[in-house]
């Protein structure tokens, strides 16, 4: 027969694994940090598409990077001035690719396919490998 105080060390120690597995299988957070307007709208489409294939397996949180609260996160990840696209995965902006490449989701991504020519140097294909990862898949 177990003493009280063994059965309440089990229980301890049933609940440290239970809540090591829940930790391990948490949500990631994308944050989407954009300004409301077109061509920003425009060049997040293929992002947007992409999350949403990923719907309840990922937190999407979206923020006018205009406004206050857009202006403090983006100091917050030790940014400032005139970005139009900041996308965070779990509070993180750069991912390093399978070829050793580090690219940050900042700014628009290659091919933005707008008037402007505003094309930047990550593409939707190395954000969808970064959620991958963050979700524990090849």
């Amino acid at each position: 027969m177990m003493s009280r105080r063994q059965v309440f060390l089990m229980i301890g120690a049933a609940g440290i694994v239970l809540s090591g597995g829940y930790a391990a299988a948490a949500q990631p957070v994308v944050e989407v940090l954009a300004m409301t307007h077109w061509p920003v709208q425009k060049a997040l489409k293929p992002v947007r598409d992409l999350l949403a294939k990923y719907d309840g397996r990922v937190r999407v949180v979206d923020m006018d990077i205009e406004g206050a609260d857009g202006v403090k996160r983006l100091k917050a990840v030790g940014l400032k001035g005139h970005i139009p696209i900041v996308l965070l995965i779990d509070g993180n902006k750069s991912f390093k690719r399978a070829d050793g490449k580090t690219v940050d989701f900042v700014n628009f991504p290659v091919a933005a396919d707008n008037p402007l020519n505003l094309n930047g140097t990550w593409s939707v294909a190395d954000f969808e490998a970064a959620l991958r990862a963050s979700l524990g898949e090849k």
